[in-house]
């Protein structure tokens, strides 16, 4: 597994934590920036994460920022990305069995280390659960393709 990994300023701290802690399991990272607490634009990092993603250079990416909102909202307007602000293991779950999110978006902060990397260890963990959840994503792609 290739995951891709960005931030803003305001989630260097978080993105390192959970780099080291991917790479720790054996997972390859592509590391997307930002390096520095340096004030930076997060869509910025987030096009970049997203593209990744698109391309299947990685099978999935973390958006790491303040809140994670600006970063979900940005990732969203790819089509075919589904990104989501996750802030427990239970949403983190439920994220990737009910809406097979590719991108996970943290609020450093908002969590703290220790949560943030159960949050990514349950959200790698978990697959999508298909049957009805599947017609509720195709559901999804239809308002991106503006079929609605």
């Amino acid at each position: 597994m290739k995951i891709a990994i960005g931030c803003d300023h305001g989630g260097v701290k978080l993105k390192n934590k959970i780099r080291q802690y991917l790479l720790g399991k054996n997972i390859e990272v592509q590391d997307f920036g930002a390096f520095s607490e340096t004030s930076v634009d997060y869509p910025e990092y987030c096009i970049k994460v997203s593209k990744a993603v698109l391309a299947k250079e990685c099978e999935l990416g973390i958006l790491c920022c303040g809140t994670g909102i600006g970063m979900s909202i940005a990732a969203n307007k790819f089509n075919g990305i589904r990104a989501a602000v996750v802030s427990d293991t239970f949403s983190a779950r439920a994220t990737k069995e009910h809406n097979n999110t590719n991108i996970l978006c943290l609020g450093e902060r908002v969590i703290g280390e220790g949560l943030a990397i159960d949050i990514v260890d349950t959200w790698i963990n978990a697959e999508f659960l298909g049957g009805r959840h599947s017609n509720r994503l195709a559901m999804v792609e239809n308002i991106e393709r503006g079929e609605v």
